[in-house]
């Protein structure tokens, strides 16, 4: 098998990697094992030494491997090089946090002497090995949004990206090398999907988490099932973009620009469906409207690109089948519905905006990863509640109202993992991140995300008994 980096901006094939026979991966599987021996009794003092040796690294690197990221997935350079630095900071919030967020809990003194303990306390400690199984869209920070918690607790990483980003694959292999982390605590496998089943059954991995479609899901949480280990998934998600009569629209309508377009569409997070109160409805489309059509398509190496190429001729291909059963069916394309003009060697989409969507549509129950926006009229709040959940998806989801009661009521009732109101969707740090349904299960990030890999240990001490 040949793992290869190809310029989704021409269709040519930059570089080539054979895939890791049997051999190498078991050489990688039993230096995991040998680093966890040792890494999980290191402190925290040390390990946050690394990650911030990790984080500055990065940050030297930045112009590089945005390079690399554009070369292979096509997302705009500028995007690149805020996402890396988006993953220095990560790595920085961990190192200083860690600490905090696994220190040992003591419970309430009247329930331990209840239990007939003289003390008792919860303890935080790592699993192992962690196969981290990886998309291409973020390629950076969907791994160091899972590595900076999990080196952290103490736990061992391999990761299996995606096969179209091999470089930065590689690259994360030697930043972690590079800052000094012990050999085995953080190691590539090139290897196909394939091969993934392979790994996640051998005992020597602990646990799993992945990051991408659906049908990856299911498959990685039915080997890990069967296997009895511990899974965190982040699938798909097709986000809810609220716009209600008390909205200020036109910043609702700048704002729904960028939170369409980020990465070319190709976002988890991305808003996909705006749902907007038939008062406002006329404005908020002629103004989102002329904000996409205003877009600069191109080359992503180019600073002043706002949208690249699609990462892959399927996935442009996928995209442009929804586009068309919309509009056979009686959808209407405000702007784009087609390949840009003079940009044929590369997985070009112009920023599409669809209006009249109903529930036959493909496009109203799948994922469009691309830059296609679909529009929905409502008539009140909880019309646009009823619009948002008919979805399999429930990742996050972007409310604009300066309504109380409905911040209240989307907070109750909207079926996702995250409610942002009058912003977009984002992931930081602080905050958890993932979804219900079938947008998977588990969290990443904050305290919440950096506890899904670590035994959770109840420490008792039985009351001594007493001298008399």
């Amino acid at each position: 098998m040949v793992i290869a980096t190809v310029n989704p901006a021409t269709g040519e094939t930059l570089k080539s990697f054979g895939a890791m026979g049997p051999e190498e991966v078991e050489r990688r599987l039993a230096a995991a094992q040998v680093a966890f021996g040792t890494y999980r009794t290191t402190g925290f003092d040390q390990r946050a030494r690394l990650v911030l040796r990790a984080a500055d690294l990065l940050d030297g690197d930045r112009e590089d491997i945005a390079r690399t990221m554009t070369l292979e997935m096509g997302k705009p350079v500028a995007a690149a090089r805020a996402e890396a630095a988006k993953c220095a900071k990560a790595l920085r919030w961990y190192a200083e946090h860690a600490p905090a967020l696994l220190a040992d809990e003591e419970p309430d003194p009247d329930d331990v002497h209840d239990s007939g303990a003289d003390r008792a306390r919860v303890h935080y400690r790592p699993l192992g090995a962690v196969l981290a199984v990886m998309p291409w869209n973020f390629p950076l920070w969907q791994v160091v949004r899972f590595a900076a918690p999990a080196l952290m607790a103490g736990n061992v990483a391999l990761l299996k990206h995606a096969s179209n980003v091999p470089q930065t694959a590689l690259y994360l292999e030697d930043l972690f090398r590079r800052a000094g982390f012990p050999d085995g605590c953080f190691q590539t496998l090139l290897i196909g999907s394939d091969g993934v089943e392979r790994v996640l059954r051998d005992p020597r991995v602990a646990a799993a988490t992945l990051t991408g479609s659906e049908p990856a899901g299911r498959s990685v949480a039915a080997i890990c099932g069967d296997e009895i280990k511990k899974t965190v998934l982040e699938l798909g998600g097709s986000d809810p973009f609220l716009v209600l009569a008390s909205a200020d629209v036109e910043r609702a309508a700048r704002t729904a620009v960028t939170a369409r377009v980020q990465n070319n569409g190709q976002s988890c997070i991305a808003a996909k469906r705006f749902i907007v109160h038939t008062d406002v409805y006329d404005a908020f489309a002629e103004q989102f409207t002329a904000g996409m059509r205003e877009l600069t398509v191109g080359d992503p190496l180019l600073e002043g690109t706002d949208v690249g190429p699609l990462a892959s001729e399927q996935g442009r291909a996928d995209l442009e089948e929804l586009v068309e059963d919309a509009v056979r069916k009686g959808a209407t394309a405000l702007c784009g519905g087609r390949r840009p003009d003079g940009l044929d060697r590369g997985w070009f989409y112009l920023p599409t905006v669809l209006a009249g969507i109903t529930a036959d549509m493909r496009i109203h129950r799948e994922e469009a990863f691309g830059p296609v926006a679909t529009l929905y009229r409502v008539r009140d709040a909880g019309e646009a509640v009823t619009v948002a959940n008919d979805t399999p998806f429930g990742l996050s989801s972007n409310v604009w109202t300066r309504d109380p009661a409905e911040v209240d009521r989307c907070v109750r009732d909207l079926q996702a993992g995250g409610v942002f109101f009058n912003g977009m969707t984002a992931s930081h740090p602080a905050f958890p991140f993932g979804g219900v349904k079938r947008s998977g299960y588990g969290r990443e990030l904050s305290g919440h995300g950096i506890r899904e890999f670590c035994n959770v240990t109840t420490v008792w001490h039985g009351a001594e008994p007493s001298a008399d």
